[in-house]
């Protein structure tokens, strides 16, 4: 199991936005929080998936690549040049903290389990 980071800002924000969500995703969400390390350094998340990265990930089960914006919920109707995905969604939870090349699998409410590996990480928001 890899090492998740996050900022101090998105930890603020994601424990707000899951404390009193009673679904799967957002226990699953809950649970990474926890084990999270926790960062104020933007430095040390160049490389690592935070809210609002363009993330680029394999689907390891049948090589299908995708690159998406990690969105907050509210920010889902906002213009961007990629697709959007929720940090609510199972995918958009399972890669918040992960750094380039970490892999994870996360389950999904139909009882699967997705296997996804993050390639490529652009935090050009990141001042």
């Amino acid at each position: 199991m890899h090492e998740l980071i996050i900022s101090q800002y998105d930890f603020e924000n994601l424990s707000k936005l899951v404390r009193n969500l009673e679904t799967t995703t957002g226990l699953l969400l809950e649970e990474e929080l926890a084990r999270a390390t926790i960062v104020d350094n933007n430095e040390k998340l160049r490389n690592v998936v935070s809210m609002g990265s363009i993330v680029s990930f394999i689907d390891e089960e049948n090589n299908h690549t995708s690159t998406v914006e990690l969105l907050y919920p509210h920010e889902m109707n906002k213009a961007s040049s990629y697709q959007k995905i929720s940090v609510l969604a199972p995918v958009g939870a399972a890669l918040i903290g992960l750094g380039k090349g970490h892999t994870i699998e996360w389950p999904l409410p139909n009882g699967k389990t997705k296997h996804l590996k993050v390639t490529a990480v652009d935090n050009r928001h990141l001042k």
